[in-house]
């Protein structure tokens, strides 16, 4: 029996209430969140970074997408959830499966855990059952949950930053536009770290703290809201020289009441939760929405200034060194019969750990041998990693935060005879990953018209993948952010100049293997002609790609040249760094390609 689930229902009873959604959030939205805002893990025993739990009194279910499939289908056992795949055509929504079971009714969801326009919307289609957002009802029932974190918090060098704090609230104020006694509401971690140039270590894998901030837009003023022990005392000097004026965390509400009355509050509605819009609204102010999904301090951060693209080039590098020095290892001891997946991540953190620059990964690392490739997400445990070997593809989905950036990159490795079929799978990974980082494109253009690139030669066989091609990347930030994509799904973001975007195809075998390459791109400008201004992207992920399982003939001459000429500039950016063995292995994956 789950005794989670029995003592949340207990709770519904007391207050009243027919069902409760519990989605995988922290108050700021992050993608990752700290142990203390784990409460759907806690609830149904799975660990996936993405899913919904709907819990009734007589039902319960965990909705979640593709990338997590196999893995809930074996988290959720005799855990007293259904699982519910999204994203199907046969999918049911959370809206659909709780009408068809409650009829009628109360329906509730934490304030702090639903954005203002989540919230709106699953109001509308949950209709005529009712929605009401409460106070943190894990507070009652998560008896030893822990507490929030309080790792220590430190300000970027302006160097390294690129701009000064002065500097992004002149270009957030020129973004924003804002009518007079005007101030803006920051909610995301990431938005409030870039803006302040502050990182932390508050949530795992992301650089950042549990903090909110309020921007004053008529002034210099800035309200910042952490735990100010977190804050070494130069820090937390340097950000009063700033006009930055630090309050309790716990102090955001009521504060935001006094210093938002009787002012226009700007706040973007996918970002900001209920609660907050509450207390706004308690202070008689005027609310005034962004559009879109991604509000005006993503939109600057996503397009990286010089030096970030300088720190971010930097940070490949170190992270190449890590990555041939990883593979020689892999290479060299795989016959040991040692070697595992958890092992295999473990070793790579150590060799990225040598770089000074290095904070910690940027996602938990993702190794999977054999069948468990094919889990998109898959993260080894000590029940399931296992040895590693030479029989089938081993795919390795890592990256670092570094002080001067953050890196993401897939290879798959076969260290062993591949098959026909892995050869033909493989090439064809390759060959869209090539093409979509070989496009040029006018000024203007979305991911989702360039997404086609890379599922093509895969489609042309009849294959596919489910997942996106392609996401934004921080800089010392979160390794997911936005606005832009790669993906089949429509984005209104374009790609601008210094967009830092992934590139990673693959196909999936279930329980056999799974395939995936990814680089990270930097959008540059290519070129201009009388039919306008051309962009393209520039590969910056610095490690050689596996060449074992690749059917040379599959290619055509222009992914031969391209792949030949990235080959050469890893070898060119990574070989003074490397000495003896690791730098003749590097030449050897480096080693030019013809065609047959």
């Amino acid at each position: 029996m789950n005794n989670h689930l029995f003592a949340l229902r207990e709770y519904m009873k007391q207050q009243g209430l027919d069902a409760l959604i519990v989605p995988t959030n922290d108050p700021h939205f992050s993608e990752y969140v700290s142990p203390r805002f784990k409460c759907r893990e806690w609830l149904t025993g799975f660990t996936g970074s993405a899913g919904t739990a709907v819990v009734t009194q007589a039902d319960a279910a965990l909705f979640t997408d593709s990338r997590y499939f196999l893995q809930a289908e074996q988290q959720l056992q005799d855990s007293g959830f259904e699982l519910k795949k999204e994203g199907l055509p046969e999918s049911e929504s959370i809206a659909a499966y709780l009408k068809s079971r409650l009829g009628k009714g109360s329906v509730g969801v934490d304030g702090k855990l639903y954005a203002v326009a989540g919230f709106s919307a699953l109001e509308a289609e949950l209709e005529p059952l009712s929605l009401a957002a409460v106070s943190d009802p894990f507070e009652k029932v998560w008896g030893d949950r822990p507490p929030l974190p309080d790792t220590e918090a430190f300000l970027m060098d302006d160097a390294l930053a690129g701009a000064t704090i002065a500097e992004k609230l002149q270009a957030l104020r020129a973004k924003l536009k804002p009518e007079a006694n005007s101030i803006y509401i920051a909610s995301a971690l990431d938005e409030v770290a870039w803006l302040l140039n502050l990182r932390g270590g508050d949530v795992a894998y992301t650089p950042v703290n549990i903090a909110y901030a309020a921007v004053e837009l008529d002034t210099d003023s800035v309200h910042l809201f952490i735990n100010p022990q977190k804050l070494k005392a130069g820090d937390a000097a340097r950000l009063k020289e700033q006009r930055v004026s630090i309050h309790a965390y716990g102090d955001f509400e009521p504060q935001l009441e006094r210093i938002a009355a009787a002012k226009n509050v700007i706040f973007n509605g996918h970002r900001t939760n209920v609660s907050t819009q509450k207390a706004v609204q308690r202070s008689g102010s005027k609310l005034t929405p962004e559009g879109g999904a991604f509000g005006a301090i993503s939109l600057l951060k996503a397009v990286k200034n010089e030096a970030e693209v300088a720190g971010i080039r930097r940070a490949m590098i170190a992270d190449g060194v890590a990555w041939v020095r990883f593979w020689r290892w892999l290479e060299e001891n795989v016959d040991s019969g040692s070697l595992t997946e958890i092992g295999a991540g473990e070793q790579l953190r150590r060799l990225r750990a040598q770089c000074p620059d290095f904070l910690e990964e940027s996602f938990s690392p993702i190794v999977g041998y054999r069948e468990h490739g094919a889990i998109v997400h898959y993260s080894a445990t000590p029940e399931s990693s296992i040895a590693l070997g030479r029989d089938t593809f081993i795919l390795i989905d890592t990256g670092g935060q570094y002080r001067c950036g953050t890196t993401d990159i897939t290879r798959t490795l076969h260290l062993g005879a591949p098959s026909e079929q892995e050869k033909t799978d493989y090439t064809l990974v390759l060959k869209g990953h090539l093409q979509l980082s070989a496009a040029k494109f006018p000024y203007g253009t979305r991911g989702a018209q360039l997404d086609m690139l890379a599922r093509q030669p895969l489609m042309q066989h009849h294959l596919t993948y489910l997942h996106g091609t392609g996401h934004g990347v921080g800089h010392c930030l979160c390794v997911h952010e936005g606005p832009q994509s790669i993906r089949l799904n429509e984005n209104p973001a374009m790609l601008e100049p210094n967009m830092l975007t992934s590139c990673e195809p693959g196909v999936y075998r279930a329980n056999r293997y799974g395939i995936r390459i990814e680089n990270l791109v930097l959008t540059v400008p290519s070129g201009e002609s009388e039919f306008g201004k051309f962009l393209q992207l520039e590969p910056v992920t610095l490690c050689p790609i596996d060449l074992k399982a690749l059917n040379v003939a599959l290619l055509n001459p222009c992914d031969v040249e391209y792949l030949n000429r990235y080959h050469g500039k890893v070898y060119q950016l990574l070989s003074p760094l490397l000495e003896g063995d690791d730098k003749e292995f590097l030449k050897k994956k480096t080693e030019k390609i013809t065609t047959l």
